[in-house]
């Protein structure tokens, strides 16, 4: 695989891992204005056309007031007001096709003209599929908030969301090696010291993103909209009222904030840990950029969360602060990158 070749697979990897972002934007969007059960049917082709006449708007409108979602809390909705949320749930599922179409075409494309080098081929077409199961986990969530209680499951919700964060890790990190290949491994302690702190800080921000998804999924954002401390607790006398105890974790609101809080805690003290030893080592000018611009965002990540929570999760501010978090992983994985590159082999620095 020549270098332009390499440098133009990694190019379109690049696009794909910003359309992936963007998805991410538009589904906080989707979540927070409540427009995610408006489209009450899965069609992946014919579902690319929204309705083109009132006749079609009425029917499709007649469609979502078969829904408990219509009967229980929208049954005083208009159709202008049904457009409204029928927008951002259709843009999020063109979205999500138009990433397929994006990945797929150029994959099959450079794939023929034999521009891959076969070990990268088993890797695209896993990105591949994992998309495929995203847009089916996608329609799966909607599901379980068309039946009798109006709310996807958060279960569904969180790992809707992680496989998100999953496809762009993938995406990303290949289009990486593809610009800088990785070789060899480092003899320097304080670099591997660094590999192994961008690891568990990486580690620490799926989790991140993992509670984040349970903290939205039952809406745990609208309560406790105090900080440091939780309305006046440190962990709410009520976190563990749920039997058996473990399903607190994952359905208690002051439990779910609390857990996710935690995270952003340890955040904002691992970060710089991981800035300052980076200053220190033998390591590339890239890598040092790459640490600092993960300060400077992490804590506006953080900053962005604590104003989000302040407000009662309004929805430009919340649809930021899921964005941030994929703003967070990718110069996360930046920097993971660059520590793992082979001009750490001597323990020097390029």
């Amino acid at each position: 695989m020549d270098t332009v070749a390499r440098r133009h697979v990694a190019l379109w990897l690049l696009l794909c891992s910003a359309m992936v972002f963007a998805i991410l934007v538009v589904g906080g969007v989707t979540r927070l204005t409540h427009s995610g059960l408006s489209i009450v049917e899965w069609q992946p082709i014919v579902g690319v056309i929204p309705p083109l006449d009132q006749a079609e708007w009425e029917a499709t409108f007649e469609k979502y007031r078969q829904t408990p979602e219509y009967r229980l809390v929208n049954h005083k909705m208009t159709l202008d007001e049904f457009k409204g949320i029928f927008f951002w749930e259709y843009v999020h599922r063109v979205l999500g096709r138009l990433i397929g179409v994006v990945f797929l075409l150029p994959l099959l494309y450079f794939w023929l003209r034999g521009k891959l080098e076969p070990a990268l081929v088993p890797k695209l077409i896993g990105i591949f599929v994992l998309g495929g199961l995203q847009g089916a986990m996608g329609w799966y969530m909607v599901k379980s908030g068309l039946v009798d209680d109006p709310r996807v499951s958060h279960y569904r919700l969180t790992a809707h969301l992680s496989l998100a964060f999953l496809i762009f890790i993938a995406m990303f990190w290949v289009a990486l090696d593809l610009l800088s290949p990785r070789r060899g491994t480092t003899h320097d302690a304080a670099v591997r010291s660094l590999q192994r702190g961008g690891f568990w800080l990486t580690v620490l921000v799926g989790y991140m993103v993992v509670s984040g998804g349970f903290v939205a999924g039952i809406r745990a954002g609208k309560t406790y909209n105090t900080f440091p401390l939780m309305n006046g607790h440190v962990l709410p006398p009520e976190s563990f009222i749920i039997d058996p105890w473990y399903l607190n974790f994952f359905n208690n609101m002051a439990l779910v904030q609390f857990d996710h809080r935690l995270g952003a805690w340890l955040l904002a003290l691992l970060v710089p840990w991981l800035w300052w030893k980076t200053r220190r080592a033998a390591v590339s000018n890239r890598a040092r950029l790459a640490a600092a611009l993960l300060l400077v965002v992490a804590f506006a990540q953080i900053g962005l969360g604590i104003a989000t929570l302040l407000l009662a999760v309004p929805v430009a501010l919340g649809a930021a602060h899921q964005g941030g978090a994929m703003v967070v992983l990718g110069l996360l994985l930046w920097l993971n990158h660059e520590l793992r590159l082979p001009q750490y082999a001597s323990g020097r620095a390029r």
